[in-house]
């Protein structure tokens, strides 16, 4: 059993692995903004959920762009269960449009979700895990993370800053007994299409002809297959993080690539040949120690 906190709980992904984790036994903190209010019936929805698991969930306000909020939310983890054995970063938002119109307050706002929100998380839960001298980081990235879709600039960029962030925190941990693992999904039935954020200067997509039609082309496009029900089930996606999980500490993979729409070969290749050039990097720097964790007798 691992005392899992999972970010974004309120919907897709994160919700579906706040279920599948209590259902295979674990104790979940499944975390979203304001479960009394607006969040009020996914948070319902867990709950009733789990009165009938194996498992344990506690449904805690926790909003990952707050110092404060994350803070409230770990130290009350910390009193319901005693602590946080595994973090699954997975709260985010996408973006579709011609990246230059997209303003810099808009970048800024989708980087302080998507990678300042998952800095605050790993601040908050580090400390603990490396005095325990384990843990587990789970990073849910994209396979935008690592091959580059037009359209989507602002989203690619905090995924790509997503995927250098985890990996250092990997080699960084290793000696302490904790992992950090990214898990791209590709395309899935899931609302992020129907929720992404539009550029807001309309003034300069219209100086842009008619290329301004495409990025609206595009997301519709995939918005209308997901809507068809023709795209994968996010539940694999669930089903990979409990995989991650619940593998032998050392065996788990920096990163899993989980997309059953395409196959997700580019990415695989992608992932293969970084870990190679990444090994022999770090070899020649004599620091091939951090690639490897360390058990929690030898921190």
């Amino acid at each position: 059993m691992q005392r899992i906190l999972i970010t974004g709980s309120s919907s897709g992904f994160g919700f579906l692995a706040a279920q599948t984790l209590t259902k295979a036994g674990h104790v979940v903190f499944a975390t979203m903004r304001d479960p009394a209010g607006r969040n009020s019936e996914a948070a319902a929805r867990l709950t009733e959920s789990s009165s009938q698991q194996d498992g344990r969930l506690h449904v805690l306000d926790l909003d990952v762009t707050s110092d404060a909020s994350v803070e409230a939310a770990v130290e009350q983890a910390n009193e319901l269960e005693g602590g946080i054995d595994v973090l699954v970063n997975n709260a985010g938002f996408g973006g579709g449009g011609l990246t230059e119109t997209f303003t810099p307050a808009q970048f800024s706002r989708m980087f302080e979700v998507n990678v300042f929100g998952v800095q605050r998380m790993n601040r908050a839960v580090l400390p603990a895990m490396r005095q325990r001298g384990s843990g587990l980081l789970i990073h849910i990235s994209s396979t935008m993370g690592r091959i580059v879709i037009p359209f989507a600039g602002a989203y690619t960029a905090t995924k790509f800053a997503l995927e250098g962030l985890s990996e250092t925190y990997r080699y960084e941990l290793a000696p302490h007994g904790i992992e950090s693992v990214i898990i791209q999904p590709g395309g899935f039935g899931t609302d992020f299409f129907g929720s992404m954020l539009q550029p807001e200067d309309a003034a300069r997509v219209e100086t842009y002809g008619e290329a301004a039609a495409m990025p609206q082309q595009l997301w519709s496009g995939m918005g209308e297959m997901i809507a068809s029900g023709q795209a994968p089930d996010p539940q694999i996606v669930a089903d990979a993080i409990l995989e991650v999980i619940s593998a032998e500490p050392g065996a788990r993979p920096a990163r899993m690539v989980v997309d059953p729409m395409t196959g997700g070969e580019g990415p695989k290749a992608l992932n293969q040949t970084a870990a190679a050039v990444q090994e022999q990097l770090l070899s020649g720097f004599g620091m091939e120690s951090l690639l490897h964790v360390a058990e929690s007798s030898e921190v």
